[in-house]
């Protein structure tokens, strides 16, 4: 595969100011940046987790789960309304209002996530969180350091997120348990590709964003799909070697 560009000025610098000044800027903001994008995502994985365990101890979660009905179907489905919002009105959105939505998104995720200190254990939960944070560290790293153009691998992992939902959808029905452990494997091995791939896409990203009024809302954007991502990978990791009550 092809190797990443680098779209930085190397040789004659820019407008007069020598090119190592260009570059030390330029690397300097693309900290900053990815950083930032970092901060946010940790920052709603912690918020995440603390509404969930809450949720859970308050005892809540259980009476909403167990009764169903509308508001248990609200829990499931909120996080995705809030996705959408950020996903297509980015451009309508201001960068404050875009970022008060990513941190409600992170609090109805932990509404929603609330159920899975009902299904597992807290160590297994522990466990596995704190192996998935391994993972994704070691796998955003790569993303970030490879020089390998990850870009093809992009439309893969795509059709494998939405085959995975339309195994998970045919699953409600069959109730295979085969099916579900294949399932949760595909998820966990997308997930680790994603990871990679978008945090590649991301600092690729930072070229065209750098000092635009977009930069703010791309940071909130990117923080969503790391987040995504990891909170995936989570869930079907438990899937597979989590310890249920």
């Amino acid at each position: 595969m092809a190797n990443v560009p680098d779209p930085r000025t190397t040789s004659a610098g820019f407008n007069g100011v020598p090119a190592g000044t260009v570059d030390a800027a330029f690397d300097a903001g693309l900290r900053s940046y990815m950083l930032s994008i970092y901060n946010y995502m940790a920052s709603a994985v912690l918020v995440t987790g603390i509404v969930a365990l809450l949720f859970a101890q308050s005892g809540l979660a259980y009476q909403v789960m167990a009764g169903g009905g509308l508001l248990a179907y609200a829990l499931m489905f909120a996080p995705l309304i809030f996705v959408m919002v950020l996903s297509f009105g980015i451009n309508r959105l201001q960068t404050r209002t875009a970022q008060m939505i990513y941190w409600a998104y992170a609090a109805v995720m932990g509404l929603s996530m609330a159920s899975i200190f009902l299904v597992f254990t807290q160590t297994s939960i522990a466990q596995t969180f704190f192996a998935t944070a391994a993972a994704f560290a070691g796998l955003s790293l790569y993303g970030y350091t490879t020089k390998r153009d990850m870009s093809a691998f992009g439309a893969f992992l795509i059709m494998g997120v939405v085959g995975i939902l339309v195994a998970s959808l045919i699953n409600l029905f069959l109730k295979s348990t085969g099916l579900e452990l294949a399932i949760s494997i595909l998820g966990v091995l997308i997930f680790a590709g994603l990871t990679a791939y978008d945090t590649q896409r991301l600092k690729s990203q930072y070229t065209y964003v750098a000092g635009t009024d977009m930069e703010g809302k791309a940071v909130v954007l990117g923080a969503l799909s790391l987040y995504l991502d990891f909170v995936n990978m989570f869930m079907f990791l438990l899937r597979l070697l989590g310890n249920r009550q």
